[in-house]
């Protein structure tokens, strides 16, 4: 395989070029070998690094849980109680997230019912955003 360009890289990843910049930056990639000219020079296991790191953020990971599952991925690193507990973890994050969506849901449903929609001097929805507002 040809030397890839950090533009190339990035778009075979489906990232943005200054995501690469950046991963690079906090030793979330490996620095890349350079050409002779001194430009970036990245290969296939650039991309397959970074379309983990990709896949991992969307699905909510944070750097830090990236980095540790990066690590247990090395062959002389695999552990899969280690992912396990760290996969365990970001679930706990997760359903916590969905009920606190649930109950935001269910709130924004009964304020948006009381909303006539009529210009009036007071809206719900308006009031329950507005923090500094009293309790109605």
């Amino acid at each position: 395989m040809r030397p890839l360009t950090i533009g190339r890289l990035a778009a075979a990843a489906g990232v943005n070029l200054e995501t690469v910049r950046y991963y690079e930056r906090i030793d979330l990639m490996p620095p890349p070998a350079r050409t002779a000219s001194g430009h970036r020079a990245y290969d296939a296991a650039h991309i397959r690094r970074l379309a983990f790191i990709r896949r991992a953020r969307e699905l909510g990971f944070s750097i830090e849980e990236i980095r540790a599952l990066l690590a247990l991925a090395e062959p002389t690193r695999a552990s899969c109680a280690e992912v396990r507990e760290i996969a365990r973890t970001h679930l706990d994050d997760v359903r916590t997230k969905l009920a606190d969506l649930t109950k935001l849901e269910r709130i924004l449903g009964e304020t948006i019912a009381r909303c006539s929609g009529d210009p009036a001097p007071s809206c719900p929805v308006l009031d329950m955003l507005d923090v500094g507002a009293k309790p109605g």
